[in-house]
């Protein structure tokens, strides 16, 4: 684990780190998975979401996890969904997502997970996903994208080939996510041009286009901290993830995921309505 200074330190002792703050989240969540948790809804009136929930889980880790870094890197900046932003202007931020997945986590479906991200100056360098109940963890750091199962071994990622729409496999969250319009129009398109759709898996079906299983995940309305975790995990596995545009998927927005660089550029093609 790094010492606090205003270097990063070492890839290796940022992985570590990382490390470390997955099994404090894991520790706080874990014991109130499937229990009868009090849940509060999030959403805004007439905002963009309808129903928006978080729990005790997604606050305790979330807490946990930023407790870690001010105590081990107090000049780093934290983006988090349940807290908000520290040190903005911080070089180095965490950007973390307690509970990727809260309905499902709600709903007792272990497709949920933990999302921790650092990123250098708006450079994502590295990224983890943990899934505590599952005992997965997908993470990349150095170029690398690794992961470990209920076995404790370890595995390096890879996607896998898909050169064509017709044959890829495609996940979304929900088709709720696409406003009407434009949004709806291009994920249509893309649905229809593809061999099979498959939702639900939130963060868990981008750790799977790295693991060569899926082949494309498109969503939309998506905030930093849901998505810049997972960039290094599917880029360092081989894949690419951008916005539907072909921008920088840091940002969230319109989010394409794709185990070939190949069909990426189709799907971007067809999204755009090209």
């Amino acid at each position: 684990m790094t010492t606090a200074s205003t270097a990063p330190g070492s890839v290796a002792d940022l992985e570590a780190f990382a490390h470390h703050l997955a099994d404090l989240s894991g520790n706080a969540i874990l014991p109130l998975f499937r229990t009868r948790l009090e849940i509060e809804d999030k959403a805004e009136p007439g905002g963009a979401r309808s129903f928006d929930p978080v729990t005790a889980g997604d606050r305790a880790a979330e807490t946990v996890m930023r407790e870690a870094i001010t105590r081990a890197h107090p000049t780093h900046g934290i983006v988090g969904e349940e807290f908000g932003t520290e040190a903005p202007d911080a070089a180095y931020k965490w950007v973390l997502d307690p509970i990727d997945g809260t309905r499902a986590f709600i709903l007792g479906l272990p497709v949920w997970g933990t999302l921790i991200g650092l990123t250098e100056k708006d450079r994502t360098i590295l990224g983890l996903m943990n899934q505590p109940f599952t005992r997965e963890r997908f993470w990349a750091a150095g170029g690398a994208a690794k992961y470990r199962g209920p076995d404790g071994c370890t595995s390096r990622l890879r996607t896998r080939a898909c050169r064509a729409l017709a044959d890829a496999q495609l996940s979304s969250t929900h088709p709720e996510l696409f406003a009407p319009g434009e949004e709806a129009e291009g994920f249509a398109r893309i649905r229809q041009a593809t061999r099979a759709t498959r939702y639900g898996a939130d963060c868990y079906a981008y750790c799977l286009v790295a693991a060569g299983h899926i082949d494309l995940v498109v969503e939309a309305g998506l905030k930093p901290y849901d998505v810049v975790a997972l960039i290094p995990i599917v880029e360092a596995a081989g894949g690419v993830i951008t916005t539907w545009d072909g921008g920088p998927a840091t940002g969230g927005g319109r989010i394409i995921a794709a185990g070939d660089p190949e069909l990426h550029r189709q799907a971007c093609a067809v999204l755009a309505g090209r």
